[in-house]
């Protein structure tokens, strides 16, 4: 019998956050198919049904919590009947975002009509989640095996957008999408200066994904990047496996950033 692949999460015990949406399935799917326990939490109840029945996992494999985690009462909620399901968590992925094509109003306009309210919501979300999520997930954590946390980013947390992407386009990319992921990235850094050695903390920064965007934004950010192309869920799921597993039992504080070179420009 060979030995167990450093980068296994069998027997694990992960929470993911935005488990519904689409890099969240693609985690869930893995999570689950390499015996890993998922906790799924979403707002959307349906896509969590969907993806449970999609999964088919194992009676103990996996649990699902509808949630708003852009507020605050709800998350409270929420970590107090994960607690009531388990007794330690090995690791945690905050998934959940409005991200550039999230449907709200005075989100993907152009910057004079960005309205503070979705800014406040944006950053509620996006930052603020993780944030409290880590604190109340402290004593879960405490009980789990060589727990780690992996926050989903942006590389728009590092660098500005090139405009010419989205000209003439219904496309934007919004400033608070920018100030929270690269508000994520600090927060990362700090917690894992902070919860060492206990728990690890990183991020992934992905670029572009394909979600069936304009062809013409595809056609031009597939031209920008190195590799020619824009980037799948599975190419971020690897990455996120890496950091939650043993092999990465070293590695923290760290921003990966999977943009097929696009920032190496």
């Amino acid at each position: 019998m060979g030995s167990p692949s450093i980068f296994s999460l069998r027997g694990r015990k992960i929470l993911v956050t935005g488990a519904a949406g689409h890099l969240g399935r693609a985690l869930c799917e893995y999570f689950v198919s390499d015996g890993a326990t998922v906790f799924a939490v979403d707002l959307n109840e349906k896509g969590l049904a969907s993806l449970e029945l999609e999964l088919k996992p194992a009676e103990g494999s996996f649990f699902a919590f509808a949630a708003d985690l852009s507020d605050e009462e709800q998350r409270s909620g929420l970590v107090e009947q994960v607690a009531s399901q388990t007794e330690s968590l090995d690791g945690a992925v905050f998934a959940a975002a409005f991200v550039g094509s999230s449907d709200l109003a005075g989100w993907a306009v152009d910057f004079a009509h960005q309205s503070v309210s979705t800014w406040r919501k944006a950053l509620e979300l996006n930052l603020t989640a993780p944030f409290h999520l880590t604190q109340l997930l402290g004593p879960l954590f405490s009980r789990g095996h060589g727990p780690s946390i992996v926050n989903i980013g942006s590389i728009y947390g590092s660098i500005g957008p090139d405009w010419s992407l989205y000209e003439g386009l219904d496309m934007s990319n919004p400033a608070a999408y920018a100030a929270s992921k690269g508000g994520l990235i600090q927060l990362t850094r700090w917690l894992a200066s902070t919860l060492a050695p206990g728990i690890r903390v990183n991020m992934v920064s992905p670029g572009g994904i394909s979600r069936g965007q304009d062809a013409t934004f595809v056609e031009r950010y597939s031209h920008k990047t190195p590799l020619a192309r824009m980037a799948t869920e599975h190419d971020i799921v690897g990455q996120v496996v890496y950091l939650l597993s043993g092999a990465a039992s070293y590695v923290t504080g760290q921003n990966i950033t999977i943009d097929g070179g696009i920032t190496a420009i």
